[in-house]
């Protein structure tokens, strides 16, 4: 679909007659950060590697911004920035000097001032006129997403762009990415730590043994979906008997005398909490024990393991 920055639609590279990547789709709204989330060896790469042609699909289609990349590669591949393993600049050269090397690849004109800005939005201002080689590794992912982004594609797309940094590098191509992203410009990422994703997407897809899973929003909670949630409450014999008197099928544990569990719908819980108000009991605290990103990652991948061996 044009309105997409990315589509992507049943993606399979197969060896042989093995199949390293099988039937992927998914797609990257414009101005969206979304993740490829999966162990090493999953086929996070592979799938990078055929949406930007360095390698070739067995078969299945990716439209970039409306071009088809099998129809129009040029016009396609000229609305992405990539980098796919580590970035690579010639470490004898100056950032600023490779950077100018970048931009004259480029079908659109790089100039001086396309350059000032890049530089700035990746904080190198200090190091540019430095030699690559004396970068840090975080130097040389932010002059990669430099390098990326010089052309101003309307999609950037990252293979495990925080590989090696410490915490402070992590935390900088995060916030360069959201920068980017609140911009307009889409960011398709992969990784295998789930912390990461949790602070960076807005979309994720588990993939397993080169095998969509499943797409997740982060921020999204099913209202139909009940989860186990905890009541702080004045005195917890009460609030259970005041609970199952109105829902007798739920199941209340009195975890101690003050505090109870049981599973509830997101919509269940303004009433559960109401009714024990009415009930002349304090309410002090509700707490949800939602599972976390690595909960339901390992579930995820554990169930398509389980089916799989079936």
């Amino acid at each position: 679909m044009p309105g997409y920055a990315l589509d992507v639609r049943a993606l399979t590279k197969r060896i042989g007659n093995r199949a390293i990547v099988e039937d992927v789709s998914f797609h990257v709204e414009k101005g969206e950060i979304f993740g490829l989330l999966g162990p090493n060896g999953a086929g996070k790469t592979t799938i990078i590697r055929m949406i930007v042609s360095l390698i070739k699909r067995s078969s299945g289609s990716v439209m970039i911004n409306g071009h088809d990349l099998d129809e129009d590669f040029v016009r396609a591949m000229n609305e992405v920035g990539a980098i796919v393993e580590n970035p690579e600049f010639y470490a004898y050269l100056s950032g600023r000097k490779n950077l100018r090397h970048y931009g004259r690849m480029a079908l659109a004109n790089v100039g001086e001032e396309r350059m000032k800005e890049v530089i700035e939005l990746v904080g190198l201002e200090e190091a540019i006129e430095d030699k690559v080689a004396t970068y840090s590794l975080g130097m040389r992912q932010r002059l990669g997403v430099a390098q990326a982004i010089l052309h101003k594609p309307s999609l950037l797309i990252l293979d495990e762009p925080t590989n090696g940094l410490d915490p402070q590098g992590i935390r900088e191509i995060r916030d360069y990415l959201k920068k980017l992203a609140s911009e307009g410009t889409s960011v398709l990422v992969s990784s295998h730590l789930l912390s990461e994703m949790q602070l960076m997407c807005d979309r994720f897809a588990i993939i397993d043994k080169g095998k969509m899973v499943q797409i997740l929003t982060l921020n999204e909670e099913p209202d139909s979906e009940a989860y186990p949630v905890e009541f702080e409450v004045s005195s917890a014999d009460r609030a259970a008997e005041a609970i199952i008197g109105r829902y007798p099928d739920l199941n209340v544990k009195r975890i101690h005398e003050h505090r109870i569990s049981f599973e509830a719908k997101r919509g269940d819980v303004a009433e559960l909490n109401a009714l024990l108000v009415n009930n002349q009991i304090q309410v002090y605290e509700i707490t949800p024990m939602r599972a976390t990103l690595e909960d339901r990652f390992l579930e995820l991948t554990n169930r398509e393991k389980k089916e799989s061996s079936v």
